[in-house]
Parts: structure tokens; sequence; C-alpha cells
């Protein structure tokens, strides 16, 4: 992927490139359109009959007949119901890398199985998702008007006729919302929630929260800043807006916090800083965007990066900007975080 290809983006095209979350490049990403197709398109399910009710947090309601199979899902949401028995064969978003192999936010589903509508942003086959004939479509939202995650704006009338759509808010709310919004979901499709992994994991999610916020409140001196890099910039994370952040500040984590003037142009969610400027906000710890849109950091080469106190001392953790939002795939974000405080070196 050329980290040169950016382009004219509206701000969710920012997001989505990983900007707009605080986190990451304005750039073009990369991956074919479609992958062949894995079976019928149905959803796993429980045994469960009868008319399908679910409240999505735009206060849409959507009832059917049923209880849906095909389902068509944002691959983050479709990620997530995987881990609570519920596959999702047809998906849209970052499904696959360029080398074919599973993106971050697949998770643990089989990418080679999956019919994908669009594997990058502002891109979706309409025609191949009308021929699949969807019940519904799920995605996220990350604004206060309930836009579906990745469903591009030319093609969204389109889309909407096609099926009835829901959507799980990301925005401006701490994790443990969407993550119980999740699990209602699941268990409305059919996800047996009182079986022992998904019970463990809501445990281990709930430890993994109290270690963190016992570690925070052990070291209040550290200070941690969550960034992510394109090739010209390196973005500055604000907690306000994004709900990991929101969340690990809630449980006492010490951020670092551009202001509010210097977020403007990022819609709040970021301040853009050249990599000369990067020394800008002193920090311990540094937590770097994840999603294949921007550089990881053994891939950055700029100096002023290698020279930050953080840098050198080997404290840099990755962070999940759009993480999959199941109890198993969250623990381990709490636990990293924990773990790098606790072991922190006072450096900036």
């Amino acid at each position: 992927m050329s980290n040169a290809r950016a382009t004219h983006l509206t701000r969710r095209g920012i997001l989505a490139a990983g900007g707009a979350l605080g986190l990451g490049a304005v750039l073009a990403a990369c991956g074919d359109e479609d992958a062949k197709s894995g079976g019928s398109g149905e959803a796993t399910t429980a045994a469960k009959s009868g008319p399908w009710t679910f409240k999505d947090d735009r206060g849409t309601t959507v009832k059917l007949d049923k209880v849906p199979t095909k389902i068509v899902a944002f691959v983050g949401v479709a990620a997530a119901l995987y881990d609570y028995g519920i596959e999702i064969k047809g998906v849209f978003g970052p499904t696959k890398t360029q080398d074919g192999k599973a993106d971050v936010q697949a998770g643990d589903m089989d990418v080679s199985k999956l019919t994908v509508f669009g594997n990058v942003w502002d891109q979706f086959n309409v025609e191949k998702y009308a021929a699949f004939a969807p019940e519904v479509l799920i995605s996220t939202t990350f604004d206060s008007a309930g836009t579906l995650w990745y469903v591009p704006e030319a093609s969204k009338d389109k889309i909407a006729k096609l099926a009835p759509s829901a959507a799980i808010s990301v925005y401006d709310r701490q994790l443990t919302q969407p993550l119980e919004r999740m699990w209602e979901l699941a268990e409305s499709l059919g996800a047996d929630l009182k079986a022992d992994k998904a019970v463990q994991a809501k445990k281990d999610f709930e430890a993994a929260a109290e270690r963190l916020r016992k570690a925070a409140k052990a070291r209040p001196e550290i200070k941690v800043m969550a960034g992510s890099a394109s090739q010209d910039i390196f973005y500055v994370s604000g907690t306000n807006l994004s709900i990991d952040l929101e969340y690990f500040k809630a449980l006492g984590v010490n951020f670092v916090e551009p202001p509010e003037s210097a977020k403007k142009e990022g819609g709040g969610w970021f301040e853009s800083l050249s990599w000369e400027n990067v020394d800008k906000y002193p920090a311990d710890i540094i937590m770097m965007d994840d999603r294949s849109s921007t550089i990881q950091p053994a891939d950055i080469t700029e100096a002023t990066w290698k020279k930050l106190p953080a840098v050198k001392a080997g404290q840099v953790i990755g962070r999940s900007p759009e993480p999959i939002l199941s109890y198993a795939k969250c623990t381990p974000l709490l636990t990293s975080l924990a773990e790098a405080i606790e072991k922190a070196k006072k450096v900036a």
C-alpha cells in the first residue's frame, strides 16, 4: 500500500483512514473488492424461531418475520458476532490485507470464506449485495446522526432499499456501552450467552478492567499518548469521542490531551503534527493505531520518532481505535495497557 496515495476525503473518510479517530493516516487502503463466496450467506444461530425485533442506537426498530440468517455486516461487527457463535458470511470494510491475509479488523474469521462487498473506504458493490438477498445490514456509527459506518454516501440510498439496517453507536461513549449492545444483538440473533465461554469472557474483561484501574492508580505519573502515523503527519488523539480512550481515562489512565483549538481540524478527534514536531507532548507510553491503513511503529523511519523517550525505552504498544466489540477481543486491550503502565519507566 502506498502511503502517498492520500485523496480528498470527507471527515468520515479521514475517520476510516485513521485520522479522525485521533489515529491514522489519510490513506487509500488496499485490497481486493471481492472475495469468493464461502457459502449461502447464512449466519449460524441457535435454534430460534419466530419474529425478530431489535432496537438500534439510532432509535430505529428493525422487525422481521424471523431471526435473520442472511446478514451483511461491517467486518468488525461480524468479527464480534463470530466470537459469540454467530457466523456472518457477507461483510464490508477492511477484511483482507494486500497479500490476502485477514485484516486486523476481521478478528478470528476465515476471510477466505467471506463474501466481501467492499474492502476499502467508499467501495461497496451494490449489485453483488442485491444478488446476495440480505435480510438486514448491521454496522456501527461514529456520529450523532447515526451514519452507517463504511456505507458509501453515494450509494447509501440504493443500499437502504435492499434491506433494513441496524447500527451500534461507538460515538462519544465508553467502551462498555457498545460492548453491552453487541452482547444484546448477539443474543437476539440466537447466541448462547449463558455458555461457559461467553460467561468467562465477560469475567475476564471485568478482571482486566480492575487491573488497569489499579495500575493507573498506582502509577498516576505515567503519561500515555495515543498516536498514529502517516507518511507526512503524526496524529495525536484526545480521549473525547473515542470509546476506548474515554473508558481508559475513566479507569484513571493519565492521557496526553491536545487542546480543543488544536483538534479543530480533526472534528474534535485529533491534532495533526508534522514529524518535526512529533515531540510536542511528553509521554512515557505511546499507544499506536494497529489498523492496516496506518504505518506501524516498526516501519517508521523518521529520526524524530526514534529519538522520543518512550520509543527509545521500548514503551510503545498497540491500540485498536475500532475495537472488535466482544469481551474476548477487548480484554487484551485492557491487559496490554495495564501491563505497560505497571512496567513503565518514567522517561518523559
